[in-house]
């Protein structure tokens, strides 16, 4: 059914209605819930993270975790308003394994990363945004369709067919586990989301 809807016609709620039932690759097995992005259809803006978190995938919203904190606090220093901003994930399902009564966050691998680009293509073509960021190495091969260093490609926009201005930074959750220079890490971070702002003025 999913492969049958037509950009003419779905609508963002037509997608996230669909991704629900989403059975492309294992990880629904498990997970609580499919988490589909949210955001008005005409954000100039359009993030993309890695997958679903456990508050995530309890909670069925993007961005909700303490990574989801961190891009908020970034995000208001730089000057964006998040709700004027369209977020979701390169993999829709939170991949995890079990320690004791814990869920710990797991990589998704490339086939599950394939599996879930689908969505994350109609997904740009209904809310075509200015500029597109990956958030983190997941985010960034799923948009360039290969693995690609994170460190090569930040601090400037890249074009790529069908998707238009690309860039690249770190995801928020790095942040989080940095222990050493992450004021300056932090910094750099709010730096390159305040030049993303004034690219997607500049082009909308």
């Amino acid at each position: 059914m999913a492969d049958r809807l037509s950009n003419a016609r779905a609508t963002l709620g037509d997608l996230r209605e669909e991704a629900a039932q989403c059975t492309r690759c294992d990880l629904y097995k498990h997970a609580t819930q499919t988490v589909f992005g949210e955001g008005p259809v005409d954000a100039a803006i359009l993030f993309v993270g890695e997958q679903p978190g456990d508050r995530e995938d309890l909670a069925g919203h993007p961005f909700v975790g303490p990574a989801g904190r961190m891009l908020d606090k970034a995000l208001a220093e730089a000057g964006i308003d998040r709700r004027r901003t369209y977020a979701t994930n390169a993999v829709k399902h939170f991949k995890f394994v079990r320690r004791g009564k814990k869920r710990i966050h797991d990589k998704p691998d490339g086939g599950e990363i394939a599996a879930c680009r689908w969505w994350l293509q109609q997904e740009l073509a209904l809310v075509q945004p200015a500029v597109t960021v990956a958030l983190g190495a997941t985010a960034a091969r799923a948009l360039f369709g290969k693995i690609v260093t994170i460190g090569r490609l930040r601090g400037a926009g890249h074009e790529l067919p069908e998707i238009g201005e690309l860039w690249v930074t770190i995801h928020p959750s790095f942040l989080l586990r940095a222990r050493d220079n992450r004021e300056a890490e932090y910094a750099r971070f709010v730096g390159e989301l305040r030049a993303i702002g004034r690219r997607a003025k500049a082009l909308a």
